[in-house]
């Protein structure tokens, strides 16, 4: 099970790409000039959230491990 998000967003300098993993933190973000731009990359990224598992999801975009749960 993949639990990554990606979002497509208004930001201050054009458009940005977002995926956040698990947690909620953002692991990674794609500025775009143009909203059809940002929304194809992110269509895409959706895509290899389905096809891909965690593992190679992160791999694929360089995404950083996920900590480990803290005890406690």
């Amino acid at each position: 099970m993949n639990d990554y998000v990606v979002h497509v967003v208004r930001a201050e300098q054009g458009w940005e790409v977002r995926i956040e993993d698990p947690t909620g933190e953002v692991v990674f973000t794609r500025p775009s000039q143009t909203e059809a731009d940002a929304r194809t990359f992110g269509s895409t990224v959706q895509q290899h959230l389905y096809w891909l598992s965690a593992e190679k999801f992160r791999q694929y975009y360089r995404l950083p491990e996920p900590e480990p749960a803290g005890e406690g």
